[in-house]
């Protein structure tokens, strides 16, 4: 982590994370639920779907500074959007009002199956 030297009448080394702004445990919440809406408007193009309910998003991770970085997954390794969604995913969230900054891990471990989809997902889909 980077250091940065501070001059005061006692000399102190600090971490930028120290110095930044600290955020709550319910900013977060409330951060990581606006972002929850965000996502769930983006949708499968080949499903009536949204990303989030569909389980392509693993893990959604808000530092202190509200940066975030979002771990998702595709159904598939050759999905036709694995070059686009990420990046609208990771601008969709750049654009939640709190967010400081983005970014999209694309991950294919664990691969996505049926079992990551919201009860409400299957039931769109039929699969109940």
């Amino acid at each position: 982590m980077n250091k940065v030297r501070l001059a005061f009448w006692k000399k102190n080394t600090v971490t930028e994370e120290e110095l930044a702004p600290k955020q709550n445990e319910s900013q977060i919440s409330q951060l990581n639920e606006n972002i929850v809406a965000a996502l769930r408007n983006i949708y499968d193009p080949e499903l009536p779907v949204n990303i989030y309910d569909l389980g392509l998003i693993y893990d959604i991770n808000i530092n202190s500074r509200c940066e975030v970085i979002i771990q998702m997954t595709l159904t598939a390794p050759g999905c036709p959007v694995a070059g686009s969604l990420p990046a609208e995913v990771e601008s969709t969230v750049k654009a939640v009002d709190g967010i400081s900054n983005a970014h999209v891990e694309l991950v294919w471990d664990p691969p996505w199956s049926q079992d990551n989809m919201s009860d409400e997902a299957k039931l769109t889909l039929g699969l109940f």
